[in-house]
């Protein structure tokens, strides 16, 4: 099957507060055939938003109660609303927090401070996974992308470190991979992707770039174009594709 053709009627951001997020929904709002874009957030929505006609901002604390209540939501929403959902963005995610960063040596694992990790980076996409499936299903295509990274990759791992980042992302490259297998029987018109956006100039990495070269530290602003130009050049085939944001296939 290949991009539609169509023009998209309506974006679903969620993790809506994070950079790479705010940079998307601008983007988004650029195109003016796109006729609503949902956010989804913990946060209230931005002033600059707050007015916007095509702006419709939910709030979720992203445990399985809400994150199913917002489901039943969009669906039944869908029953009598003509828009289609054709583009769908998990942001989700973290790397430190205030009181803890990425474990360098054994000795610095902490299984509570692994459970946050897992818990934003793999479970909560999971949970989404599941509950916009029945939303999805359809004639129409739609790109279902989530945010993972290069350090997800087990064969791109050559210096270690890192210890919850890398194996929460690599479980949720794992569960994507699984659930392409069953949306291609289930909702064959989902394209599913994993997107490593690269060192972005976000609070997320804001402790670590340090030494990272200048032309390699983006902007929020150019993930978000990259990815949506992305988007609307990968065909939808049932599988799922590992992408960076130079639209280049990553090792698993």
């Amino acid at each position: 099957m290949n991009p539609s053709t169509e023009q998209p009627n309506h974006a679903l951001v969620i993790g809506a507060s994070s950079g790479i997020a705010d940079a998307l929904i601008a983007q988004l709002l650029q195109d003016e055939t796109l006729a609503r874009v949902t956010a989804i957030s913990r946060s209230s929505c931005p002033e600059k938003w707050r007015d916007h006609p095509r702006i419709c901002w939910l709030f979720s604390n992203y445990d399985e109660t809400t994150i199913n209540a917002i489901g039943l939501q969009l669906l039944e929403q869908q029953k009598t609303d003509p828009l289609h959902i054709d583009q769908v963005f998990i942001c989700n995610g973290i790397l430190h927090g205030e009181n803890f960063k990425p474990e360098k040596r054994l000795e610095e694992l902490d299984a509570e401070i692994m459970q946050q990790v897992f818990h934003a980076n793999t479970i909560i996409p999971a949970l989404w996974l599941k509950v916009l499936r029945p939303l999805l299903a359809g004639k129409r295509s739609c790109h279902m992308v989530f945010l993972s990274a290069r350090v997800g990759s087990i064969n791109d791992n050559r210096i270690g470190g890192w210890y919850s980042y890398r194996a929460s992302k690599a479980a949720l490259n794992m569960l994507l991979k699984t659930a392409a297998i069953e949306y291609a029987r289930r909702a064959k018109n989902v394209k599913l992707i994993a997107f490593h956006p690269g060192t972005t100039d976000t609070t997320l990495s804001k402790p670590f770039q340090k030494n990272i070269p200048e032309d390699k530290l983006f902007t929020p602003d150019f993930v978000a174009r990259q990815l949506l130009m992305l988007v609307a050049k990968t065909p939808i085939d049932g599988t799922l594709s590992y992408l960076d944001w130079d639209h280049q296939t990553i090792d698993w």
